[in-house]
């Protein structure tokens, strides 16, 4: 999955280097794409195919997306399985004819190549048609002050089909009472975090349960 960047910035500050993201996966044996180590700092992208290997970024339609636009990840190369051992239905599904692997992941490329992972397909949300990454809200919470760890899934709604969940762990003082429980002092609160999301996200995106 994508690095998020306060992640990437805080690894800077303690170690005084930058994080060189790269991506691959068992089916491509394993790498793909990736940063050359003399950046410095961190890029926000997986960096360059390796020499020899082929990347399309494809829509619903199987399409080469425009340049900047996002779709799924396929890849041609040397390193790429021709398919799952004695599983053939999956083979086909994975494969598209023209032998690039469906990576199941949603990414860009920008005009230079470098490519950009959003998300995983599978964990996309549709809200009322619109296609929500849960991986851009959680990038954007987390540079709220307050905000340790959170996770956004889609669950199911009336209205809109899908509607964005979010899970927010924040950075409380916790004391123990005399039963044993603890009480959270923190001062982040539900409201807050929908008014931060209001300035900066469009409608659709913003989570409907905190």
């Amino acid at each position: 999955m994508a690095v998020q960047k306060t992640i990437a910035d805080l690894w800077q500050q303690m170690t005084g280097v930058p994080v060189a993201e790269g991506y691959g996966l068992s089916e491509t044996a394993p790498v793909v794409c990736v940063n050359t180590p003399l950046i410095k700092e961190f890029t926000g992208h997986i960096g360059l195919p390796l020499p020899s290997t082929e990347i399309q970024i494809r829509g619903e339609d199987g399409l080469p997306t425009a340049l900047g636009e996002p779709g799924e990840i396929c890849i041609r190369g040397p390193q790429v399985m021709t398919g799952y051992w004695n599983r053939p239905q999956d083979t086909r599904e994975a494969m598209t004819a023209d032998g690039f692997f469906k990576s199941g992941d949603i990414g860009t490329m920008n005009e230079d190549g470098y490519v950009k992972i959003i998300d995983r397909k599978k964990d996309m949300i549709i809200v009322s048609g619109f296609k929500v990454y849960p991986n851009e809200i959680e990038a954007l919470l987390m540079q709220l002050d307050g905000v340790v760890e959170c996770a956004v899934i889609g669950v199911p709604d009336e209205e809109t089909g899908e509607a964005v969940k979010l899970f927010v762990v924040q950075d409380a003082t916790v004391t123990p009472s005399e039963n044993l429980s603890v009480e959270p002092r923190g001062s982040l609160t539900a409201e807050q975090i929908q008014n931060f999301c209001k300035a900066q996200l469009t409608n659709y995106k913003r989570p409907k349960y905190i």
